[in-house]
């Protein structure tokens, strides 16, 4: 059970204040009756919520991919620069959504935003390794050499070393680069100490998630159930191989 403020403003609908004042109108009605405070308590799975004749559907969580375009802070709000929310509607910025990980300013592509905290938490943390997948336009010819500095693990001017990543070259200067973590600029930081600067960046996948090409920088839509469970079973399977090497660890 939870407040009908609540579960009407997780919607991106209106906002409490606004319910409240919509409750006093009586144009609120649960389960055929009019609501009688904006705090009265509800099943948002089963009760039948009604705004003006019209059904609220009620989604707990909020899953987008956005085609993230260059130029835009993977951030939810700055003062000067305009952010990834800015890229949504209204009914959307009031879901609390957060992107997943960060995308450099000048870096296009795949992002997950999402205000299902948990998820977000566990492809983040660092023991997670969940596989990011991005596509590198360099200044400079890639040799064989660069692909086995990257599975090496490297160490970078600030002494800070890398785990080892991929580097699949497509062309002289071009290749894919698949890292399990996301230190600050790491892929131009890598690329860069093997004399290779990035010219383009773009993020192409995130574990089962892939960026879905018909999405022109600064479109998004919502995940499918599939792409959403693809994302669960990601980490369950992490937090599963983790478990078993802890079990080892005691033995």
């Amino acid at each position: 059970m939870d407040r009908l403020d609540k579960v009407i403003s997780a919607t991106g609908k209106k906002s409490r204040k606004e319910v409240k004042l919509l409750v006093r109108q009586g144009r609120i009605m649960v389960d055929g009756v009019p609501a009688v405070a904006a705090e009265m308590k509800v099943d948002p799975e089963t009760a039948e919520i009604l705004l003006d004749g019209e059904k609220i559907r009620y989604e707990k969580y909020t899953y987008l991919m956005l085609h993230k375009p260059a130029g835009v802070l993977s951030a939810v709000e700055d003062s000067r620069q305009r952010t990834v929310l800015d890229l949504l509607p209204q009914e959307l910025r009031r879901r609390d959504l957060s992107p997943v990980g960060r995308l450099d300013k000048d870096t296009e592509g795949l992002l997950l935003l999402t205000n299902d905290g948990a998820l977000a938490h566990q492809l983040l943390r660092p023991k997670s390794h969940v596989d990011k997948v991005y596509y590198a336009r360099v200044a400079g010819e890639l040799e064989a050499s660069d692909c086995e500095a990257f599975a090496s693990g490297m160490t970078l001017g600030d002494g800070f070393t890398c785990m080892p990543a991929g580097l699949e070259i497509l062309s002289p200067c071009e290749a894919l680069v698949t890292l399990q973590e996301g230190k600050f600029h790491q892929v131009k930081r890598m690329l860069a100490a093997r004399g290779k600067p990035v010219v383009y960046l773009k993020r192409l996948s995130m574990g089962s998630l892939r960026l879905d090409e018909t999405l022109t920088p600064g479109e998004y839509r919502p995940l499918t159930a599939e792409e959403v469970e693809g994302l669960r079973s990601t980490v369950n399977a992490l937090i599963s191989t983790e478990r078993q090497k802890m079990r080892k660890g005691f033995c």
